[in-house]
């Protein structure tokens, strides 16, 4: 039986954006540890996050502290792709259309995501063969469509973010989706391949 993906969509967006601040903190705590187990985060050169909105479980405590990889946020493109841009904490940023923080950044100064090692994407479901229910935009399949029909894992690294309760018994992917590498919620760390 197919799901209705965009009522699963509205009710775990709504339990997301339900969750007080001190679960969505210590949740991001969690999510930092099971992240730091990931080999392939030690190598990156260019991780690629996201500012977290609407409930999303949040990066910031993976940020925290040292690391060795030169972190980027989405910048929305005209041709409804993105790009990444560099950014540190106190980086200058301003909203997108969508009134998202992204780096203040001209588009030749951001990288395409071909150039990227390792993406941190959010989700709104998802199962463990790697497929995810995002937002309904499709910025994240239409930039990463590159991958598809590839062997996994590829470069970059797909790691979809959400909460365990996130987690959908099967989802049927959509012709467009790209599926995920690994999973990473405050529980566990799922290899999907």
């Amino acid at each position: 039986m197919a799901i209705d993906r965009r009522a699963l969509r509205a009710q775990l967006i709504a339990r997301r954006e339900a969750l007080p601040a001190p679960a969505r903190i210590a949740a991001a705590e969690s999510l930092a540890d099971r992240l730091r187990s990931l080999p392939a985060l030690e190598s990156a050169g260019y991780v690629a996050g996201y500012w977290a909105v609407r409930g999303e479980l949040p990066l910031h405590a993976l940020l925290a502290g040292p690391r060795r990889f030169a972190y980027c946020l989405p910048v929305v493109q005209d041709d409804r792709t993105l790009r990444f841009g560099p950014w540190r904490a106190g980086d200058p940023l301003l909203q997108n259309r969508y009134g998202i923080p992204e780096p203040d950044l001209s588009p030749d100064a951001c990288l395409a995501a071909a150039d990227l090692d390792l993406v941190l994407l959010p989700l709104t479901a998802f199962d463990r063969r790697g497929n995810r229910l995002g937002s309904g935009a499709g910025y994240y399949d239409r930039s990463f469509a590159f991958l598809a029909g590839r062997p996994r894992p590829a470069r970059p690294l797909l790691v979809g973010i959400g909460y365990a309760f996130q987690e959908s018994a099967a989802l049927d992917p959509a012709a467009w989706d790209v599926p995920l590498d690994y999973v990473a919620t405050e529980r566990e760390l799922i290899d999907c391949s």
